[in-house]
């Protein structure tokens, strides 16, 4: 059971630091029955979440299930100066309402994945607003200047000049302060995190707290195209509260090749049953769009419901395999006759713009009642309409004297 327990646990991880203690803990649970700490935090610069921010939460689900006890932290201090990991320049600073609504939608989302019996739930203010000005001198001095320009993204910045504000310096000193408030034994968090992260054991070092905690580190999510991280800038995401057959027609739009680095990161199946898929999808007895209709349905079970699920896959089969339309979609009155098609889409947010949708037209991508359009220049007179752009997205237009 400890080498399935450390199997799982290790599953699509980037790298860990001192799994020697991991390890020990794993087994102290199983022999002794001593639970652990595990430790993540979130910033909540933002109220969407998408499911590349769930990655984190699945492999807290699986600590859960192998003796954890979860510390679920909610930034909402650090995220007034704001994670400089990767940024360019200076971040704006959020406002109290801000960060309030969106902790409020994180804590929404984590217990449709975490065990709330397992799970504290805590807020970094609490002991850093407590530190007050002597001890948030104190903190200062256990880090140098120099040792924090190491940092890639600072290094870069101070090379060309680019503003760097003490507040960002101090921003991993205070993510590291929260493992030696906490006493956490492991942190996780994404790659892009090992210097934040290795602030928690130096500084667990440093305040003699004795312990120093083991970090894991997970890879960022590839997006729909598989190849850049999961974004809602780069409009590759599955947003986790996106409607039911939103999601299932994005998660059927993934590369057989990409699913699998789905299922290892975001299913809650073991990596047995998942092998098990693999070998039976190599052998042909499977088919992959059945594979990737499983998954689609697990993750739409896990944000809405079963019968949400089950009414996406029946709406994306009777949509696409029997090539009709959706029983739902948005309806839009157009006050304009004629109008032009490409206006048509755009106003019925189908196209961001006409050139993008006469673009769309050219590639035969653009229906009308389901008849493909050719001519880009087509005026649309007074009536009703089904329009379609791709495989997915469908508007009912009125078009209005």
């Amino acid at each position: 059971m400890i080498q399935e327990a450390l199997r799982e646990i290790g599953r699509g991880v980037a790298e860990i630091i001192d799994n020697e203690r991991i390890e020990k803990l794993v087994k102290n649970f199983y022999e002794n029955g001593q639970t652990y700490t595990v430790k993540a935090g979130f910033d909540p610069t933002a109220p969407d979440l998408h499911l590349g921010h769930t990655v984190l939460l699945q492999k807290l689900a699986i600590f859960q299930k192998y003796g954890a006890k979860i510390q679920f932290l909610i930034g909402d201090f650090t995220a007034q100066i704001g994670d400089p990991t990767g940024k360019s320049a200076t971040r704006k600073t959020l406002s109290a309402a801000d960060i309030e609504e969106n902790a409020k939608s994180y804590k929404d989302q984590v217990f449709k994945i975490l065990d709330p019996s397992k799970t504290e739930v805590v807020f970094n203010s609490e002991w850093i607003n407590a530190l007050g000005a002597s001890g948030m001198l104190s903190l200062t001095t256990t880090f140098n200047v120099a040792r924090m320009l190491e940092r890639d993204d600072f290094d870069k910045r101070y090379k060309s000049g680019t503003s760097i504000s003490i507040s960002e310096f101090i921003y991993p000193l205070l993510q590291g302060y929260d493992s030696v408030h906490l006493k956490s034994d492991i942190e996780i968090g994404g790659t892009d995190q090992k210097f934040n992260l290795l602030m928690g054991r130096h500084l667990q070092r440093a305040y003699e707290i004795g312990k120093e905690q083991a970090v894991l580190m997970m890879p960022i999510l590839e997006g729909l195209d598989g190849v850049q991280k999961m974004s809602k800038s780069l409009g590759n995401y599955i947003g986790v509260s996106e409607e039911p057959n939103e999601m299932f027609g994005k998660v059927l739009s993934i590369s057989d090749e990409l699913m699998w680095r789905y299922y290892e990161l975001l299913s809650s199946k073991t990596l047995l049953e998942i092998e098990a898929l693999h070998v039976s999808v190599n052998d042909g007895s499977l088919h992959p769009k059945k594979v990737k209709e499983d998954l689609a349905m697990e993750i739409i079970a896990r944000f809405h419901s079963n019968e949400a699920a089950q009414e996406a896959k029946a709406e994306f089969q009777r949509v696409h395999a029997n090539n009709e339309i959706p029983t739902e979609m948005d309806a839009f009155d157009l006050h304009e006759s004629p109008i032009w098609i490409a206006k048509a889409l755009v106003e019925c947010k189908l196209s961001p713009s006409t050139s993008q949708a006469r673009r769309d037209i050219k590639q035969g991508a653009v229906k009308i009642d389901q008849q493909k359009v050719e001519d880009d220049q087509l005026q649309l007179q007074s009536g009703e309409y089904v329009l379609q752009v791709g495989k997915r997205k469908f508007a009912r237009a009125r078009v209005i004297l």
